[in-house]
């Protein structure tokens, strides 16, 4: 039974040419070009995301914002651009927003909230109102109406005033008192026969009695005279309250009628009445900014306070909006306040309120980049903060983490209702989850779009449609079906399966247009393989310039590789390198030595620290392998050492575990390794072979190198055999595979890869665990039982050494107690 086991891991049949491509038949299309294919969602097989989208656009609690996963060549803008368009063409428009002068506090401007288009209309009524009182105010009171009423109040209380004066005047000449008018005022004065002032002297003249009676009255008159006075600022407040109500009065008639109509206009709109009761305060509080020639607030500045700022006008929107922001700073999310600089002072208002993301979006949705978000000085807090508080709160940055102390507008917040769709990768999605304790309450919806889609014969229809659909968005020109199958199958390889198709359009789009640049290169009138191909080939040669100095390196020998002959201890391993979002392959010699040692297995790239931790990890793994294979019930007297030559960059991965198995089997046995091979492969502990990744990389990568040497002559490639679905490999390779120069191999078991590389039977363990001794995993055997000897023996050769050192030392000691 082991015979046969072994019998079968030896035969190992090369892969013929359509196991290492898929191709697409054209049969399978029944349209000429794609024109004649109607248009797809481009969310077509992407059941989950699209399920996701629905519920989360759908559902309006809070913290039911959507983070949709994907990587950068899926093009998520334009797919949930398009979805959300689609969605929001039903809903209904959203309010108007805007800012009017706060009256009772002006650092706090109110919101105004207007159903859509009214918002407009108020502005222009707005200003068209102040354009008529603007007129209307000044005539009225340049009007000989106005003008006759004030003198008429004015000539009124100046009688009032002379009444109230001529009163006392008239009683004090009764008592035989003049009262006289100085420029300091009024003055009391005896009065002669001839009614004129008594001089001093004739004064004098008068009795006593007289004298003191003329004193006495004076007393009283001038009692009387200061309570007349003491009227007349009353009097003069009379006259201004009179002058007050016929202002008012005249106001009224002045902007009575226009205030009124607009009122009736809006009488179901609470703010816009409120808003336009406070103007007829404000005009009617402000009388003299209309009358007075050098007025401490000027009429302009009055006006001013009456317009509305209409932060967001949705009257052309139709269905809710879909707001993309590509720079989602703070100020671009809430808004800004902007200044002006008069005389050297920063100065602003309620008119310099500008709009934000947040309001343009607010009833509808927001797109945001999460990468551009989280870059922005304060962005990822505030957009945060808006939604936990549900409102937009428009102030700096400065005043949101109260860095300045300056007096600056407070507008009133507006209530917010959007939903927040960010697009992001899933590393900074499983990043926030882990690193954000916030972030799961805000965005409860995640959306995670296939990064590819199975290659079915139902799904072959769907890619025609999506390749038709991406190339009419374009405005490309059709393909045919040779252009759509080279797509699909340029499609496998870009997934590195031939089970698979990519669902990243972006990456379609491009080989699209750049196919469609080839074609029109031609003159030709739809795209085919051949421009579909030498797009592809474009792409490779316009990235491949240290691809080719690599190969060149190689090729020159300052890089050593061997592809012919055959050597111990050393095998050609393949690696991957991958430059921005293009990859090459390129082979490495891996050597091994092997001496008698304490079963340890020396990975030279962990020791340098150029090796990663999933390589070290192979290493163990392959170390655990040879001893439970070959020493399962000794210890492994193994001392053996592993190097990626000429490797001065970073190690990692455990593709290479195969290869170093590999090498180091050759180096313990003496057995001589094919170079015509090149091997990549992990294992396990079994010494089963898994898959790895870049295996189109890496063998396209061995081939070129092989190529450019001249004829190939039988090289070949091992890989896992549960790789082989993952092949798509270039023209170039299956021709060489066609004309039996160039080989791939699949193994299961690394005995299969060591038959190859050896060309010999490795051989399978009998009951006992012991190896037939021709075979190579026999001479293994061997060759590690010889190094347990060796250490055995040395050790042995050791303790003789001490014990004559010991018998020495002894007949020293007794040779000193004689002679003592």
């Amino acid at each position: 039974m082991n015979r046969d086991r072994d019998r079968e891991r030896v035969m190992v049949e090369a892969l013929t040419v359509s196991e290492v491509y898929r191709a697409c038949p054209e049969e399978a299309f029944s349209f000429e070009v794609t024109s004649e294919l109607e248009s797809l969602d481009l969310l077509s097989g992407h059941d989950r995301a699209r399920e996701a989208l629905d519920f989360g656009t759908a559902i309006r609690s809070d913290g039911f914002n959507l983070f949709v996963l994907g990587q950068p060549g899926h093009g998520m803008h334009s797919l949930v651009g398009h979805f959300l368009e689609e969605r929001s063409r039903d809903e209904a428009p959203p309010p108007d927003w805007g800012y009017v002068y706060n009256f009772d506090d002006p650092s706090v401007p109110l919101y105004l909230q207007l159903p859509p288009g009214l918002g407009r209309q108020l502005r222009r009524d707005i200003e068209a109102l102040v354009d008529e009182l603007r007129g209307a105010i000044p005539a009225v009171f340049e009007s000989e109406e106005y003008q006759n009423r004030l003198q008429e109040l004015k000539q009124a209380m100046g009688e009032r005033q002379r009444d109230a004066i001529e009163a006392v005047r008239r009683e004090s000449r009764e008592q035989g008192v003049l009262l006289l008018s100085t420029p300091n005022g009024f003055t009391f004065a005896p009065a002669g026969d001839d009614d004129k002032m008594m001089s001093p002297e004739e004064y004098e003249k008068l009795p006593k009695e007289e004298r003191e009676r003329i004193e006495h009255t004076v007393e009283i008159l001038q009692r009387k005279l200061t309570q007349a006075i003491r009227r007349m600022p009353k009097l003069a407040k009379e006259l201004r309250d009179q002058i007050n109500g016929l202002n008012e009065e005249v106001l009224q008639t002045a902007i009575g009628a226009p205030l009124a109509e607009l009122e009736e206009r809006y009488a179901e709109e609470e703010g816009v009445i409120a808003h336009l009761v406070a103007i007829r305060e404000a005009i009617l509080t402000h009388v003299d900014s209309f009358i007075s020639d050098d007025p401490e607030i000027p009429p302009e500045a009055v006006f001013s306070r009456f317009h509305l700022n209409l932060l967001v006008d949705n009257a052309d929107t139709e269905g809710a909006p879909v707001i993309y922001q590509d720079l989602p700073g703070h100020q671009h999310l809430v808004g800004r306040i902007e200044h002006h600089v008069h005389n050297g002072t920063l100065l602003t208002d309620f008119s310099l309120i500008r709009a934000g993301a947040l309001h343009r979006a607010n009833g509808g949705y927001l797109v945001l980049d999460v990468r551009a978000v989280l870059t922005q000085p304060g962005a990822w807090e505030t957009l945060k903060r808006v939604l936990r508080a549900g409102e937009i709160r428009t102030e700096s940055l400065e005043q949101a983490y109260g860095l300045i102390s300056t007096v600056s507008l407070e507008p009133q917040p507006i209530p917010l209702d959007v939903k927040i769709v960010l697009l992001g990768e899933r590393l900074l999605y499983y990043l926030l989850c882990e690193h954000d304790p916030e972030f799961l309450e805000l965005f409860k919806v995640q959306v995670d779009l296939e990064d590819e889609l199975p290659r079915s014969e139902a799904n072959l229809a769907l890619y025609a449609h999506m390749v038709a659909t991406l190339a009419r968005e374009a405005a490309l020109r059709p393909l045919d079906r040779s252009g759509v199958a080279a797509t699909i199958e340029r499609a496998s390889r870009l997934a590195d399966d031939q089970q698979r198709l990519t669902a990243r359009h972006r990456d379609l789009s491009d080989l699209l247009q750049e196919a469609d640049h080839w074609a029109a290169m031609e003159d030709a009138t739809v795209i085919t393989r051949a421009h579909v191909e030498k797009a592809v080939a474009q792409q490779l040669y316009r990235a491949g310039r240290i691809r080719e100095r690599s190969l060149e390196q190689i090729n020159r020998g300052t890089v050593m590789i061997a592809t012919e002959g055959q050597a111990v201890g050393q095998v050609n391993g393949l690696s991957v390198l991958a430059l921005g979002d293009f990859a090459f392959g390129q082979p490495t010699r891996i050597t091994a030595t092997a001496r008698p040692g304490a079963g340890q297995v020396v990975d030279i790239e962990r020791e340098a620290r150029l090796g990663g931790r999933i390589h070290t990890k192979a290493v163990m793994i392959l170390s655990r392998f040879l001893a439970g294979r070959y020493a399962p019930d000794v210890p492994l007297s193994l001392s053996a050492s592993l190097a990626f030559e000429q490797s001065y960059g970073g190690i990692e991965g455990d593709s290479a575990s195969v290869a170093e198995v590999s090498a180091l089997v050759s180096a313990i046995a003496r057995v001589a390794l094919d170079q015509r091979f090149a091997v990549t492969g992990s294992i396990n502990q079994h010494g089963e072979v898994q898959a790895v990744g870049g295996v189109n990389e890496k063998l396209e990568g061995f081939f070129d190198v092989c190529r450019a040497r001249g004829e190939l002559g039988g090289q070949a490639v091992i890989l896992p055999a549960s790789n082989v679905e993952h092949l798509m490999l270039k023209a170039e390779v299956r021709e060489a595979m066609a004309a039996g120069s160039f080989r791939i191999f699949a193994v299961r078991h690394v005995d299969e890869a060591l038959a190859l590389l050896t060309g010999e039977a490795p051989g399978e363990p009998d009951e006992g665990g012991r190896f037939p001794e021709q075979s190579v995993n026999g001479r293994v055997q061997a060759r590690l039982a010889a190094f347990a000897e060796a250490i055995k023996a040395a050790r042995g050769a050791d303790e003789k050494d001490q014990a004559k050192v010991d018998e020495n030392a002894g007949d020293q000691r007794e040779e000193g107690g004689g002679n003592e």
